[in-house]
């Protein structure tokens, strides 16, 4: 069973009449990367699939059950969400707020336990933040939130990551860091999507792509597809050229 549907989804952007409808199937060992210019609807896509905001049309499903039928504890469990969005826990410490990765799986006076808080230790270490478990949140950097925020996904463990540019604030270490380990989920069976702004990271990475043009086209599918020099060009709006490195593909602006 597919971890998420669309069928005919028509996604809400404002002054934007013509969307062409999306269907898609995202499943188990898949790394979706969205790709497009600024206000092509890459997050406003995103938030819909979150539940976040209601499409214009069309419909998800998460796991075989309508997005709207599910309640927000058992939905956390299936789909977790990274957006980029001010942290609200900046008083609380490091460990504390990726503890908040587990309130799903908790029932409502239920404390957690020695397993849980090992999770977090394990998390935190994965990131390189377990120096800082008892730091304030206020006192990270904006690329250290941001591994803060991976981590705690990693607490909840959902079975779907949507991720609105992870790879934000981070050096070029950190990025490739976190897109390895995003991988990994991926081969463990999760399902990811994420925007990015830079193709060479999706190219690299991702196993399929969705490619948003801000005229309301799309195209989805494997990634090996849709790297075409001439439709990247037309994406960006920009004259790319293609190099291949050790059977790597990188786009360059010509």
């Amino acid at each position: 069973m597919a971890l998420l549907t669309c069928q005919q989804l028509v996604v809400d952007i404002p002054g934007r009449a013509e969307v062409q409808p999306l269907d898609l199937a995202v499943e188990g060992g898949e790394l979706w990367g969205v790709l497009g210019p600024n206000g092509a609807g890459k997050t406003t896509l995103l938030h819909s699939l979150a539940g976040l905001r209601p499409p214009r049309s069309g419909a998800i499903t998460v796991a075989g059950r309508a997005l709207s039928d599910w309640r927000k504890r058992s939905l956390a469990q299936q789909l977790g969400v990274l957006f980029q969005q001010p942290s609200s826990a900046m008083e609380m410490s490091v460990f504390e707020s990726a503890l908040a990765g587990r309130y799903p799986w908790l029932s409502r006076w239920q404390r957690e336990s020695s397993t849980d808080h090992q999770r977090v230790y394990d998390a935190l270490a994965t990131v390189g933040l377990n120096q800082r478990a008892r730091q304030r949140v206020a006192t990270l950097s904006g690329g250290e939130r941001q591994r803060l925020d991976i981590a705690t996904l990693m607490v909840q463990d959902p079975a779907l990551w949507l991720l609105d540019e992870p790879t934000n604030h981070l050096d070029m270490h950190q990025q490739q860091r976190v897109l390895q380990l995003l991988r990994q989920y991926a081969q463990q069976g999760k399902g990811v999507i994420m925007t990015l702004h830079d193709v060479n990271l999706a190219a690299r990475w991702c196993s399929h792509l969705m490619l948003l043009f801000d005229d309301g086209s799309l195209y989805a599918g494997p990634r090996d597809a849709l790297l075409d020099t001439e439709r990247l060009s037309r994406l960006y709006h920009q004259r790319l050229r293609r190099l291949d490195v050790d059977g790597q593909a990188f786009f360059l602006p010509i």
